[in-house]
């Protein structure tokens, strides 16, 4: 049953995608003003109070309210893997990487991304694990073709990571996205034997979302029940994109092509 769920056709309309773009874009732009703000001193509170304003102002909705989380933004620094919450006793500290994941509900069309940032000067191997994620992300999304399974881009993430003996978060994972915050498929960053691989097609929307950690793979949640951190406390880098998959190419949404405002 839930097999054959996953493989039905989970296409968007080019009208609804057309409205997952213009909430990607503004999700876009957002960073853009964000990132800057991601310095020592800053709390996470004051990184989400300006992410609330800027979503408001757009006439959108932080998307994670639907999901009851409490901010517009997963503040999650360090050991922090995801859901991070945005709390002013958190302070931002030279050295850190600070992941900022953040969903805009833009006139119902959700987009979905996160970006990792190093705060000031980062240790050699907080850097290269920045890079690594990135380059996952990147990997993921030229594995993200029309025809192919979702497999494909779970290896892709996976090998990349693995050749730095880095932990690859197996418990969380990328998924659909556009109409709600999370819909079939998953995306995994871990090819696992009999998981459901549907086919990619033309019409589908999804979030690839490497979550990569310096030390083990293993995560565990917080008191708080929201905040999941590496289990052995080692760094943790997330980054995200939500794409868009055409018959003859993949349209990273979430992003400004160069000389776009």
């Amino acid at each position: 049953e839930e097999m054959v769920r996953q493989d039905k056709n989970i296409s968007k309309t080019k009208e609804q995608i057309d409205g997952i773009r213009l909430s990607c874009k503004a999700l876009a732009r957002l960073f853009k003003e964000l990132t800057p703000r991601v310095k020592p001193g800053v709390t996470a509170k004051e990184l989400d109070d300006f992410c609330v304003e800027y979503i408001k102002s757009i006439g959108g909705v932080p998307a994670w309210y639907a999901e009851d989380f409490p901010g517009a933004a997963c503040v999650s620094i360090n050991e922090e893997v995801i859901h991070g919450l945005p709390d002013k006793k958190k302070i931002v500290r030279e050295g850190d990487l600070v992941s900022l994941d953040i969903g805009i509900d833009l006139n119902g069309y959700i987009s979905d991304s996160c970006v990792t940032v190093p705060v000031g000067k980062v240790s050699p191997e907080r850097a290269q694990l920045l890079k690594v994620t990135t380059d996952c992300l990147y990997a993921g999304i030229a594995a993200c073709q029309a025809g192919k399974r979702v497999n494909a881009i779970s290896r892709a993430v996976y090998d990349l990571a693995r050749q730095y003996n880095y932990g690859v978060v197996y418990e969380y994972c990328g998924h659909g996205v556009g109409l709600k915050v999370h819909e079939d498929p998953n995306i995994p960053n871990v090819p696992e034997r009999g998981a459901p691989n549907p086919r990619l097609v033309p019409g589908m929307v999804i979030a690839i979302e490497p979550m990569i950690n310096l030390g083990t793979a293993d995560v565990k949640t917080r008191a708080d029940g929201w905040t999941v951190v590496s289990a052995d406390k080692s760094c943790s880098c997330h980054m995200e994109h939500t794409v868009a998959i055409f018959e003859d190419h993949t349209e990273i949404l979430t992003q400004l092509a160069p000389g776009e405002v």
